[in-house]
């Protein structure tokens, strides 16, 4: 079956003042829907067709070598940005609590310099990418990423990105990416991410 966009699971509106309504608009219904119907016509009559889109990037040596670089990059949008939007909510932001607040301590010190860390990544990354926080084995850590690749095809399980691409954000902080980084911490779902953390250990 062919991937599709998942609805937002809050309204276009919902994350403003941070993130407005017509980034959000632009970001879900054509930059997402595009990655999806490029993925879904690379994938067309290969096995691969109705393969979850996280098994497909976990071994990129599956696809064909005439189609891996096109399900790369936009198998990667796909589920880079489901992620991303799940890993959002109005009313966002804070801190977390329990086991991945203690995790998150112990891997980086406090919370404030793994805020640092997940800026420093974003804002550092050369052109268009994402900064994540994965677990790689026990481990939590920081890495970024070019384009639409994902952690998940190095072996590691993201839990955490935050878009750079410029489409995210340009509407509203133009070339300020610090800002936009800064922003978009008031958004962010830690009940999603520590499900996610759960999940993984």
């Amino acid at each position: 079956m062919a991937y599709t966009v998942p609805p937002l699971p809050y309204p276009y509106e919902a994350l403003e003042p941070h993130i407005d309504q017509l980034t959000m608009e632009i970001h879900h219904d054509k930059h997402h829907q595009a990655y999806v119907d490029k993925v879904n016509a690379a994938l067309d009559g290969t096995p691969l067709a109705d393969t979850p889109i996280e098994d497909v990037l976990r071994d990129l040596s599956q696809v064909p070598d005439d189609k891996r670089t096109a399900v790369k990059n936009n198998g990667g949008g796909h589920y880079n940005h489901t992620m991303f939007w799940e890993n959002m909510r109005a009313g966002g932001g804070g801190q977390p609590g329990g086991e991945l607040a203690s995790a998150i301590d112990s891997a980086f010190g406090s919370f404030s310099d793994f805020q640092a860390k997940v800026k420093e990544t974003g804002v550092n990354q050369f052109g268009s990418g994402w900064s994540w926080l994965v677990l790689d084995g026990s481990s939590l850590v920081i890495v970024g990423s070019a384009n639409q690749d994902n952690p998940i095809s190095d072996g590691k399980t993201p839990l955490l990105g935050v878009d750079v691409w410029e489409h995210a954000y340009y509407l509203k902080y133009q070339n300020r990416r610090p800002d936009y980084i800064d922003a978009w911490w008031n958004v962010v779902n830690w009940d999603k991410v520590a499900e996610r953390f759960a999940a993984a250990g």
